[in-house]
């Protein structure tokens, strides 16, 4: 989620904990629209990441250094100028605002003290960095808009700063029942009218509101009746208590072990599908969010040229299975040419010259079938066409046969990479993607090239019985996995229907637990293209039936006699072992 302005004022009370009273050590500006300021508290030093990114406005402490350029940029050099030692008065939050405010203290050329304000914007698009004097006169901001740009205010040096008040929503922490009510009732779902008509309130957390209140978040606000109000005040209520008394219990929740919410209190919209962890620092918590979520898109966006390549190839391939199969349909005909032929050679003797159609009798059938026929050929001429054409469309029919398995065979291995770029997540998994395909001659591999050996191992989980399981990033490691790492007597895991990783289940000669065939069945669902399915058909059986065929594409493999399963791709709960 977006940050609201209830986890902006955790992070404000986390800020003003640690910050107040310290120094501005060293300012840098790293990216255009980021700064990084070194803080000096005491003993202790803070490093505070401050962004103003459209797509992803942050604002937390972190202990990475970011590598700022060797030429600062004006802002940069306008804060060091005035804000070099500066000390940390307060730093607040306007009502429940996406707002932050650094109140500072320094001394100018002349020696005397003097006060300004770094005031940092967090709302998407319109996000800014604005440093003022404490009467609110713009010295300078790390983003300059001007009349062109916005109709609602300008931020240039000279002008007078103001929050812009374009959605007139009611602050939250002075607003009373009778101001709630009048504000939520609206014609609309009371999850959106709660979140339209107060400032700092998420869309996650007037579902929350309403999930507390026992009210239908996507029922009409002006349905609700007095008593679902005060219900719904009760519950927002308790939230705006939290933010008064600073009651906050950061959480990250993950599904699958995929990040997927934040906040700074518990939720209880969220069941038992979910992962909580748990957080002592809001900044802490952000770090990691925007971390692993940033590392996810980075390596979708480094894997987009190898999508591209697979994707098209497979699109091809598509298209020529479908032309194939319509081939393929064609040489059905076949059959009858034949017989048209058998029954004109038989009947030729009864059939008159220059006819167009020939009414005989199927003495396989004994019913009467009427064969067409070219009146400019004699009927065992036209016997001579039917058997030519027969011989071409078998002949045809037994090459389609080997194409349309080779094709499919493509299609499967191609699915299977796709398949392997959603689920990585490192460059050197996508290092050796690359190295498949070139292998598989999807891509040249270049002359100054060398093939080279990486650093991308296969994930690695422990059932809860202890057990150890591996899971192929693609089809190079589910090689790896099944032939070379697993024994005879280990278990092995494959999608029955779908494209996915092999799981090998490491027995040590044990007798597997069902609860770790369910576990090692549920992230072979995962790990395949079924995950978005309710339930995935799993495949499973001893290591040593699983064959490999001579020529066939890495980690494509044969098996008999197998159990099989249908499971959810739910890997909640399942350990993994990094």
């Amino acid at each position: 989620m977006a940050l609201d302005g209830i986890t902006i004022s955790a992070l404000v009370h986390e800020l003003n904990t640690k910050l107040t009273g310290g120094r501005f050590f060293k300012i840098a500006q790293p990216e255009t629209d980021e700064l990084q300021i070194t803080i000096k508290q005491a003993k202790e030093q803070y490093k505070l990441l401050i962004s103003a990114s459209a797509s992803l406005p942050l604002v937390y402490l972190t202990s990475r250094s970011k590598t700022a350029p060797l030429t600062a940029p004006n802002f940069c050099m306008v804060l060091r100028k005035y804000l070099s030692n500066a000390k940390i008065l307060d730093i607040y939050q306007p009502g429940l605002e996406r707002i932050i405010h650094f109140k500072l203290e320094h001394y100018n050329e002349m020696g005397d003290i003097c006060s300004k304000l770094l005031i940092v914007e967090l709302m998407g698009k319109h996000s800014n960095i604005i440093f003022t004097d404490t009467d609110y006169k713009i010295i300078d901001s790390i983003k300059h808009i001007s009349a062109n740009v916005s109709s609602v205010r300008e931020v240039l040096p000279g002008r007078t700063y103001f929050i812009a008040d374009t959605t007139h929503k009611l602050n939250p922490l002075e607003i009373s029942f009778n101001d709630f009510k009048t504000a939520v009732c609206k014609p609309m779902p009371c999850a959106k009218a709660i979140y339209t008509s107060l400032t700092g309130i998420s869309p996650m957390a007037a579902q929350d509101i309403c999930f507390q209140a026992a009210v239908d978040g996507d029922k009409s606000a002006v349905a609700l009746t007095d008593t679902e109000y005060s219900a719904l005040f009760t519950s927002f209520s308790q939230i705006i208590e939290r933010i008064n008394i600073h009651n906050y219990d950061p959480v990250l929740i993950s599904q699958n072990n995929i990040p997927v919410e934040f906040h700074s209190y518990m939720p209880s919209i969220y069941g038992s599908t979910c992962e909580y962890e748990h957080y002592d620092s809001i900044s802490l918590l952000l770090e990691d969010y925007y971390g692993k979520k940033n590392l996810i898109t980075r390596i979708h966006q480094k894997s987009s040229d190898l999508r591209r390549i697979v994707q098209t190839t497979l699109e091809k391939d598509y298209k020529k299975y479908d032309l194939q199969e319509k081939q393929l349909k064609d040489t059905k005909k076949r059959e009858k040419y034949k017989l048209y032929g058998e029954l004109l050679t038989a009947y030729a003797h009864e059939i008159p010259s220059e006819v167009k159609q020939a009414s005989v009798l199927n003495y396989y059938t004994n019913e009467t079938i009427i064969i067409p026929l070219d009146a400019e050929l004699s009927a065992m001429d036209n016997a001579k066409k039917y058997f030519e054409k027969y011989g071409k469309l078998k002949r045809t029919f037994e090459a389609l046969e080997s194409i349309i398995l080779e094709t499919k065979s493509e299609i499967e291995h191609l699915e299977s990479l796709i398949n392997a770029l959603d689920i990585a997540v490192s460059e050197d998994d996508l290092k050796e993607l690359k190295e498949e395909l070139i292998q598989s001659g999807y891509i040249r591999r270049k002359s100054s090239d060398k093939k080279a050996k990486y650093k991308s191992k296969p994930f690695h989980y422990r059932s809860t019985d202890g057990f150890d399981i591996y899971v192929g990033k693609n089809n190079l490691q589910n090689e790896e996995i099944t032939f070379k790492l697993a024994n005879g007597g280990d278990w092995w895991f494959h999608s029955k229907t779908f494209p996915g990783s092999h799981v090998i289940v490491k027995t040590e000669g044990k007798e597997l637990p069902d609860q770790t065939f369910e576990e090692a069945a549920r992230l072979a669902a995962y790990y395949s293209k079924g995950k978005g399915q309710e339930k995935v058909e799993i495949d499973y059986i001893e290591r040593k039936h699983v064959k490999k065929v001579s020529g066939a594409k890495p980690g494509f493999v044969i098996y008999h006699t197998n159990y099989s399963m249908a499971i959810s791709p739910d890997i909640t709960g399942i350990q993994e072992i990094l």
